[in-house]
């Protein structure tokens, strides 16, 4: 059973309290992960979190650490031990420590698990909301795969710190026909002049986010008209909105793709209002 210790001064679960040298998640990226968002003491959207966990697990092969009935219980006690009201919890599953081969290891290797949380600064966030952020585009350069949430992101590093480099906070793929895929560590929206909302679809080629998910839910409530459909970098810069959605923006106006401002420059509204209606709307487990 991995145990909760303490160190470099947060609690964390790891059954081994540090990271082995040859655990395939080091060598190879052999892994999977979840990042649930932690809002008003509550840890937002667990199981659906949990859920994709699973289907990812499943996807490559890879066991289940501790029974599904005891990872929730670890996720709230990782987060409260460390005093998380507003922030984030982590949970990375790997294929376990083995002598480094790419095949499988031997039936029976038991995989690792990670769990840890952080706070964050809700008033941080707020702030960002008002002025919204910029992306920048880049090529589309990642395996098949993207819809297993595996620990593999190289590209996903080289994009968003190109994109730190550019001066915006997020990068968009854009696939050979010149069309939005998502971001790096997001999906991407965009709200057409007729206040619809447009989202890629999710059967093939991006991740299905679980806050793209729920915002879904937020539109019905809200009366939003969504279509899932591709839509080009052109479209975009031409939108009467643009947004971003992940565990950690929720929805986050962009107010600049390329350079190019969207519409006056600023937030718009109905990003706002989805943004506003998330948290009631939002399965929500206590910690």
């Amino acid at each position: 059973m991995p145990r909760i210790a303490y160190v470099n001064g947060r609690y964390v679960v790891h059954a081994q309290a540090s990271v082995h040298i040859e655990d395939r998640g080091y060598q190879f990226a052999d892994g999977v992960y979840e990042v649930c968002e932690v809002a008003r003491g509550h840890i937002v959207d667990m199981p659906r979190h949990l859920a994709r966990l699973k289907r990812s697990l499943k996807e490559l092969s890879i066991a289940w650490p501790v029974s599904e009935g005891v990872l929730p219980m670890l996720l709230r006690e990782v987060v409260n031990r460390n005093g998380v009201v507003d922030g984030l919890v982590y949970v990375q599953v790997t294929r376990g420590v083995a002598s480094r081969e790419f095949v499988f290891p031997p039936a029976g290797t038991k995989s690792s698990l990670v769990i840890t949380a952080r706070k964050a600064d809700p008033a941080a966030s707020a702030k960002r909301v008002e002025s919204g952020i910029k992306v920048i585009t880049v090529p589309e350069n990642r395996w098949d795969r993207v819809d297993i949430k595996s620990t593999g992101l190289l590209p996903n590093v080289l994009a968003k710190q190109k994109a730190k480099e550019a001066g915006a906070q997020e990068a968009w793929f854009v696939d050979t026909d010149g069309n939005v895929k998502e971001g790096g560590s997001s999906n991407a929206w965009i709200v057409t002049r007729d206040g619809v909302l447009v989202t890629r679809p999710a059967e093939h080629g991006i991740l299905r986010g679980i806050t793209r998910t729920t915002l879904f839910d937020v539109a019905a409530k809200l009366g939003l008209k969504i279509e899932e459909r591709g839509f080009s970098v052109a479209e975009a810069k031409a939108a009467r909105e643009a947004f971003i959605s992940s565990a950690t923006t929720i929805a986050m106006p962009v107010v600049e793709i390329d350079g190019a401002p969207i519409a006056n420059g600023h937030p718009g509204s109905m990003t706002l209002s989805l943004r506003q209606a998330f948290f009631d709307i939002a399965e929500k487990s206590p910690a």
